[in-house]
């Protein structure tokens, strides 16, 4: 069965004593079957959000629902509806892959007989460990032995804290493939990061959060649009001394053999910018072009709030 949404959130608070607000007034509804990302800077309160959804931590008002079930009137369920993936690392050293998967499964209930955790350790390339103590994996092999554990029961929604922190570029990629992966497989994935390229490269949603409070959540091609400029690089073979008039308009940068072009991309294309260029029968050695990042669009979005 699917629902349209995989997490309906409304009207969601969380108020610590000393009335210290880490969640303040979040609606938010996260897209069955999509790869969301949560982004904040430390402190925004994105732990708090997920701690929440897990059943870890209790929310002072609102509501919550996962694929349709209502964490407050069916805890339990809605428990078994999401698997969590921690940031920090939390393996029983003297237990091995196998046995920490199988424990997993006997906290969900799952009976012997239904237990995949085989194939599990198989998809996520740790079946040559599945009886070695767990204290003897590599720093990758515990991050995904993490990941299984996570999804023992097979839930629709997998959270997905800092995925990548502080692993290597190599494992990132790995571990990239295989969330792809996993969302291909229908399983919908939020994903917290510090690392704006890995949100940009996985997400296709992303919202936000900054004091407690979701101040953006679109598509990704949406919150790129939003500052949507675009630079074109022209490289001369011979320094220039003026500037032609029909370029003067998107003129960013003039340094002798170089010009630097920027226009918003809803204003002019490409396409028009070339034209305006080619008219002018520059000597151009290089000519490249870059676009804003979703790096800038944070910090942007974090000053103007």
């Amino acid at each position: 069965m699917t629902h349209s949404h995989a997490i309906e959130v409304k009207k969601l608070f969380k108020v610590y004593k000393g009335n210290i607000i880490a969640i303040n007034n979040i609606d938010l509804n996260i897209p069955h079957g999509s790869i969301f990302g949560l982004l904040g800077p430390n402190g925004a309160g994105k732990s708090t959000f997920i701690n929440i959804l897990a059943g870890l931590a209790s929310k002072s008002s609102g509501s919550v629902k996962i694929c349709d079930i209502d964490i407050d009137s069916n805890p339990k369920t809605a428990r078994g509806a999401i698997g969590v993936v921690p940031q920090e690392v939390n393996i029983d050293p003297y237990f091995t892959p196998i046995e920490i998967l199988d424990n997993q499964a006997g906290y969900y209930g799952i009976s012997s007989k239904d237990i995949q955790n085989k194939t599990i350790l198989r998809e996520l390339n740790l079946s040559s460990k599945t009886n070695a103590y767990s204290r003897s994996l590599s720093g990758g092999m515990k991050r995904r032995l993490m990941i299984a554990k996570a999804i023992v029961h097979r839930p629709p929604v997998l959270v997905l804290d800092e995925p990548t922190a502080g692993v290597d570029v190599e494992l990132r990629q790995k571990l990239w493939t295989y969330i792809k992966r996993l969302n291909k497989s229908g399983t919908t994935i939020i994903l917290t990061t510090h690392y704006l390229k890995e949100a940009e490269k996985l997400c296709d949603q992303i919202a936000i959060i900054n004091k407690g409070k979701i101040i953006v959540s679109k598509t990704k091609d949406e919150l790129l649009k939003m500052i949507g400029t675009k630079e074109i690089h022209i490289q001369l073979k011979q320094p220039i001394n003026k500037v032609p008039h029909n370029l003067f308009p998107y003129l960013f940068k003039h340094n002798k053999d170089l010009l630097i072009l920027r226009y918003k991309k809803n204003m002019t294309s490409t396409g028009k910018i070339i034209k305006l260029i080619m008219k002018n029968k520059l000597d151009i050695l290089e000519l490249t072009t870059r676009e804003t990042d979703l790096e800038e669009i944070f910090l942007k979005l974090l000053k103007s709030k």
